[in-house]
């Protein structure tokens, strides 16, 4: 028996998400057609894949908020834009309305410096949209709502003319951060902080929200960012959020990022293996590891877990835990 969808009762956060991603037009990457796409744009409203999704993110998220369909947390605003724009199709008929005759879109095989052109010139340079044209009608719509013309096209505007280097960087993989908890941090107002972390990764940067009035935060946050060719440490920093004047520093830590990623290279496909350690990031007086930090097989996933030690601040310690999401998955 076929599955039917009760149009009159939306389903529920990301059920609803989901079910959109089932609409044929979803189920092919909406950048290179590549099959079975688990990323999207949530507020230009497409499913793409995870080669596509790299470069998405190089565009900065003021013109491509990047979200994985299954490993992220949605807002029931950024489903409601998706299920606004109506995916792919009707996205497409905007974004790709004139392209150049002879001029194709990428394969899925296509390579990175292909792939990223394509994208550039079709969400940050307009390239392929009629240049008179900034609110046009879809299918089934008189116009196309503020929350996908206005907000998106303004922002394309305000970078449109700008090539950015950025959306030529090579992606290898994409690292998740887990942010879990600080203990003792320090203070910063009279009597404590309202800590935040940012983490820095080559041009992206991403944070956790504001923990009010807590030297011992937990916030349990998980954080995505890609990862670049070549890639450098992941700076981390903890900031005291101040309404008044400018955010005051709580310490800060970088992570080497080559064991995770030397080691879930050389045993590549984590699935294949049961529970194991496979790489270790040792402690020294030149690093803020407070222990050894294992990179270990964990349920089919490479995973490290670490406590640092926060440096040039007279005390704090962070807990956060890394996984490797290769390309391929």
């Amino acid at each position: 028996m076929s599955r039917q969808l009760d149009l009159g009762r939306p389903a529920p956060g990301k059920k609803r998400l989901k079910d959109l991603l089932l609409q044929k037009d979803n189920r092919f990457c909406a950048d290179c057609n590549a099959p079975d796409p688990k990323w999207a744009s949530a507020n230009i409203g497409v499913f793409i894949c995870l080669k596509c999704c790299g470069v998405h993110r190089s565009l900065g998220t003021h013109i491509s908020k990047v979200l994985s369909v299954t490993l992220d947390e949605w807002s029931d605003d950024e489903i409601d834009a998706m299920i606004e724009v109506g995916g792919n199709s009707s996205a497409n008929s905007i974004y790709e309305a004139y392209i150049p005759e002879g001029y194709s879109k990428p394969r899925p095989d296509a390579s990175h410096e292909e792939r990223a052109k394509f994208i550039q010139l079709k969400y940050e340079l307009q390239e392929f949209l009629k240049p008179s044209l900034r609110i046009v009608s879809l299918p089934g719509r008189s116009s196309l709502e503020p929350s996908f013309s206005t907000k998106i096209m303004d922002s394309f505007r305000s970078t449109s003319g700008s090539q950015k280097t950025e959306g030529m960087v090579e992606f290898i993989g994409l690292l998740k951060v887990k942010v879990i908890k600080g203990t003792n941090l320090a203070i910063r107002d009279m009597m404590t902080s309202d800590p935040y972390v940012i983490l820095t990764l080559g041009q992206q940067t991403v944070q956790t929200t504001v923990i009010k009035s807590n030297l011992n935060p937990v916030w349990n946050e998980e954080l995505m960012l890609s990862v670049p060719q070549p890639y450098g440490p992941l700076k981390l920093r903890v900031f005291d959020h101040d309404t008044f004047s400018a955010d005051d520093i709580m310490g800060e830590a970088e992570i080497d990022l080559q064991p995770l990623i030397t080691s879930a290279m050389a045993f590549g496909d984590a699935g294949m293996f049961g529970n194991m350690q496979i790489g270790k990031w040792l402690k020294s007086n030149d690093n803020a590891l407070i222990d050894d930090s294992t990179v270990n097989i964990t349920d089919g996933k490479v995973k490290q877990g670490m406590l640092l030690k926060l440096q040039n601040v007279e005390s704090g310690e962070l807990e956060v835990e890394l996984e490797w999401i290769p390309m391929e998955q």
